[in-house]
């Protein structure tokens, strides 16, 4: 008697609203790096066709290409706001540009919205998508360390002194867009360059 095999599990599905392509590449590497499965979108009709198909669990969006009334914000509030266990199955988390952020927190504040601040700190990053992921069961448990270092931009900072409902501030990793985007470079050349490199001929061994 066969049986039929058990379906794989379904790769965590993160849609990212971005036009800043540096950003949005340096999101992608750091979500990517965790096995998930990640688009990134470059306007809001793109992201709304994308969440017709059901595959998203979390959106993360640059919230200057939402602002706080067009039709996409209101339907990825609308999204955020049902619960999991009302059938809720997508989370939402903003980006907010650092010189803007005057202008958007009371507006994601009153919406209820996570948001974190560029340049955001990675490890408080990871550890917010993680969460939302958990509240709808796109995965089991939270991340509470970052797994992956990047070892060529390790850098220690002090945190500056704003901060907001979302996070604490503490000492930490913190990366900007620009310094990520230089590792990815970085780790690219190295690539290259190891798969480049030429073979050392040690000899016949016969001879």
């Amino acid at each position: 008697m066969s049986t039929s095999p058990t379906p794989a599990p379904q790769q965590v599905g993160i849609l990212v609203l971005d036009d800043n392509t540096p950003g949005g590449s340096a999101v992608k590497q750091i979500l990517d790096s965790e096995g998930w499965r990640v688009r990134i979108v470059s306007d809001s009709q793109m992201l709304l066709s994308e969440l017709k198909t059901g595959e998203w669990s979390l959106v993360i969006a640059n919230v200057a290409m939402t602002g706080v009334e067009s039709p996409a914000f209101l339907t990825l509030r609308e999204l955020a706001s049902v619960p999991a266990a009302d059938g809720g199955r997508v989370r939402v988390l903003y980006l907010i540009p650092e010189l803007t952020s005057a202008q958007y927190v009371v507006h994601l504040e009153a919406a209820r919205l996570p948001y974190v601040l560029r340049p955001y700190h990675l490890h408080d990053f990871l550890e917010k998508v993680s969460d939302l992921l958990v509240e709808v069961k796109a995965i089991d448990a939270p991340i509470r360390q970052v797994r992956h270092e990047f070892g060529a931009l390790r850098k220690k900072k002090k945190l500056a002194a704003r901060s907001n409902s979302m996070f604490a501030s503490r000492d930490t990793f913190s990366y900007t867009d620009e310094e990520l985007a230089e590792y990815e470079k970085q780790e690219g050349e190295a690539s290259k360059s190891r798969r480049n490199k030429p073979r050392v001929n040690l000899g016949d061994p016969n001879g």
